[in-house]
């Protein structure tokens, strides 16, 4: 069958190609390869001239663990309990990580180091830990017990979460120690979106947030180093995605498109054209049944998200669906359908402010500045 023009045939998954997923977090799709020229993004602009690009890919839920619940069982996390952010959710019975399916077909699979699925996991190296090898800050393809072995390997950066960007001037510059001086970005360049006061507190606010941004695009370099030094790059399907959009205010929590919309770039030597661009909708739902399809191994029936890469590739989807629920210590409740060109977003709870308190969101500058404007402009 025929895959972004490049024809894949039946039972060439028998290769087992090995599958490295690079997660970051709370990122829009705010790179140099998809138009922004604001980004210092070099190397994940070289990489997505090597693959395949997707122009349309959308979160399910604008915060991590929701989020991050849906990717690991391709499920939503509306049917499965785990749509409130920080709970205890108990999933049905049926409902399993696609890791497993993968560990039984014989992929070792490493996870560095972040979970967060809101539902417990079996923990980490002890029995019974049916979903990891190893899910630890040490986990690595390089500790596989044979070289042979296929893998798939999770490494999450978090350089770009929403707390580094207002972190204390020393962790920032730890951060940001890589860059320099002409990586860096000039808040008064800053192109600020029009729902936020253009002031320099929110300036510098998103300037850091570049600048968080382009030192992930070093650490993630690193790991494609890695692979070269193994011999490794020409069988080993590479991902880059974020968990959801970037984390600022009216973005992080929210089902706009600044909440949900998330670049996510494929290289797969061999099989996907270099430089290609997808336009097609995507859901990070579809990441785990994608990764079974590529290894070869059946999707479960009762998984949601379906396979866009591999011989078990579904036809484009017509629409995404999100979902926005408790927020921490804040009830809410809205959903989204989304085309390529139109949004419909529903709130449940229309009588509550847009804008409700939410501790930890609260503590961004750029929110501060938001709730100092409005109040200055409601008591004139």
């Amino acid at each position: 069958m025929t895959v972004l023009g490049v024809t894949q045939e039946r039972g060439a998954s028998a290769a087992r190609p090995n599958i490295l997923w690079i997660s970051i977090e709370d990122t829009s799709p705010d790179l140099g390869c998809y138009g922004d020229d604001y980004a210092r993004t070099p190397n994940l602009d070289r990489f997505a001239a090597e693959g395949v690009r997707f122009a349309n890919a959308f979160s399910v839920a604008p915060v991590c663990a929701p989020s991050r619940s849906g990717i690991i069982t391709g499920m939503y996390p509306t049917s499965i309990g785990s749509m409130h952010m920080r709970s205890k959710a108990v999933p049905p019975p049926y409902v399993k990580a696609f890791t497993e399916y993968l560990r039984a077909a014989g992929y070792y699979c490493t996870n560095n180091v972040k979970t967060d699925y809101n539902f417990e996991a079996p923990p980490s190296n002890r029995p019974p830990d049916t979903v990891w090898d190893d899910s630890s800050a040490r986990a690595h393809w390089r500790n596989r017990p044979g070289r042979q072995q296929p893998f798939f390997a999770v490494f999450n950066l978090t350089v770009t979460h929403e707390g580094q960007i207002r972190s204390s001037p020393e962790q920032f510059a730890k951060n940001t120690a890589a860059l320099r001086p002409e990586d860096r970005h000039d808040p008064a360049k800053a192109k600020v979106p029009p729902y936020y006061p253009d002031t320099p507190i929110v300036r510098n606010d998103w300037a850091r947030y570049y600048d968080l941004v382009t030192a992930m695009d070093v650490q993630f370099a690193g790991f494609l180093k890695q692979l070269e030094e193994d011999g490794l790059a020409g069988n080993t399907v590479v991902f880059f995605w974020a968990d959801h959009g970037r984390g600022l205010s009216r973005a992080k929590r929210w089902v706009y498109d600044s909440g949900i919309h998330v670049p996510l770039i494929v290289r797969w030597p061999g099989k996907i054209p270099p430089g290609s661009v997808s336009d097609d909708l995507v859901s990070l739902l579809d990441l785990g049944p994608t990764v079974l399809s590529i290894a070869g191994v059946p999707i479960p029936s009762h998984m949601q998200g379906q396979a866009f890469l591999g011989d078990q590739r579904k036809a484009p989807r017509e629409y995404i669906f999100a979902h926005r629920d408790r927020m921490d210590e804040t009830y809410d409740m809205m959903r989204a359908v989304r085309d390529k060109r139109f949004k419909y977003i529903r709130n449940f709870f229309p009588g509550r402010p847009y804008a409700q308190y939410i501790a930890y969101m609260e503590e961004m500058p750029t929110m501060k500045e938001m709730r100092r404007v409005y109040k200055e402009h409601r008591d004139a």
